[in-house]
């Protein structure tokens, strides 16, 4: 993965002509060094975190990283390009970095960069005397989006831990349980089964039966989604969003399921569930490579009698790899024209999350992962619909 991973990013960065990538990103870094970093999203608001300087001539990234003792144990990058922290939230760091910079990049050489703090903006003339660096997104985004098979093998695995994982939480859910306590249960068990890292803190959202009885107020006036968990205590009939990530090498898990606590589906939520199937297969029915965002954009609209069945601040279905959201998302407000101009390859893999809402009810809400075919796809995800009324064939 580490070898392919870097033809993919230099290849990239020779097309844009640029010659050296700064990533600060924890998903970017991971994918250019291979690195298994313990914090991912909860490292955003550390200080310490790894950076990876990528130079187009140089078939190893150089890294620099603040926990190097057990950080270290998958990653290829040589001893001679891993380095101490670096500090870019705080402008001493950013001044050591400045020559680390001068250093590794020729003059003039063209820098790209995935993220910038306040303090490398405040020095961007000193560490960009060049000019003003150019948006690694462009360069990072095209290499991550056809996987490996040994990205979509780790994938997979991580996607087996999770679901293996959530048996035992399912198993526990019932009426008087905190919400903290199936985060606790969950981490324990994901870990015990080999994840690498958490890569989000697991949701276990109540929903409310009614948009206006919601407790939180949204923009769009719409549904709040995810909100943290809590010390609440679940109560008989509590619809439950379910959604978490964990890593396994680096790579992300993706899972989401609608669950009741202590209670079976009504009548009207088996028919919610029965519209999202409906929905899904939609939506899988004219995924293949070649296929682009619109497409599926419209047949899970047109499924739904018209109207877009996802959340206004969210989307009908993403991209997953060494971050748990990755390009492309579909049915974004970037618009129909982004969606159309985005046409699938074969090995990308995407997440689908239709939603089905109606008031009175809780919704319903379902994650799929799927690897993208020449010739349609293959499912990645294993774990039933329970308490609704089909398995994973489609059957009663």
């Amino acid at each position: 993965m580490y070898r392919e991973c870097g033809v993919r990013l230099r290849d990239s960065m020779k097309e844009k002509g640029v010659d050296a990538m700064v990533l600060i990103g924890n998903g970017n870094v991971v994918y250019a060094t291979g690195v298994s970093w313990p914090l991912l999203d909860a490292g955003l608001s550390h200080v310490e975190r790894p950076v990876a300087i990528v130079l187009a001539d140089d078939p190893h990234p150089h890294l620099f990283m603040p926990l190097r003792e057990g950080s270290t144990a998958q990653c290829e990058v040589p001893d001679d390009h891993v380095h101490g922290p670096l500090y870019l939230e705080f402008d001493e760091g950013v001044e050591s970095f400045a020559k680390v910079l001068a250093d590794l990049v020729p003059t003039g050489g063209k820098i790209a960069v995935d993220e910038v703090t306040g303090a490398m903006r405040r020095a961007s003339g000193k560490l960009f005397p060049s000019g003003p660096p150019s948006d690694a997104a462009q360069i990072v985004g095209p290499a991550k989006l056809v996987k490996t098979p040994d990205q979509i093998s780790c994938l997979r695995r991580a996607c087996r831990i999770t679901e293996d994982a959530m048996v035992d939480v399912q198993k526990g859910l019932a009426p008087g349980v905190r919400q903290i306590d199936l985060s606790g249960q969950f981490a324990r068990r994901a870990f015990e089964l080999g994840a690498t890292a958490n890569m989000l803190e697991a949701i276990w959202q109540v929903m409310p039966t009614t948009k206006t009885s919601g407790s939180v107020w949204t923009t769009t006036g719409d549904l709040a989604l995810p909100l943290l968990s809590t010390e609440r205590r679940l109560e008989r009939g509590d619809v439950l969003w379910t959604d978490m990530s964990i890593t396994y090498k680096g790579y992300c898990s993706d899972f989401g399921r609608t669950w009741l606590v202590g209670d079976e589906p009504s009548e009207r939520q088996r028919a919610q569930f029965e519209k999202w199937w409906e929905i899904l297969s939609a939506v899988l029915s004219v995924t293949k490579a070649g296929a682009t965002s619109g497409d599926l954009a419209r047949a899970a609209i047109a499924a739904n009698a018209g109207a877009k069945p996802w959340l206004p601040h969210f989307y009908l279905g993403h991209g997953i790899g060494t971050n748990a959201a990755e390009m492309p998302m579909i049915g974004t407000d970037l618009g129909e024209e982004f969606d159309d101009n985005f046409v699938f390859p074969a090995g990308m893999l995407l997440v689908l999350e239709p939603v089905v809402w109606e008031d009175g009810t809780g919704g319903y809400r379902s994650e799929e992962i799927i690897v993208v075919t020449d010739d349609g796809y293959q499912s990645i995800t294993d774990y039933p619909y329970t308490p609704y009324g089909l398995d994973r064939t489609g059957a009663k």
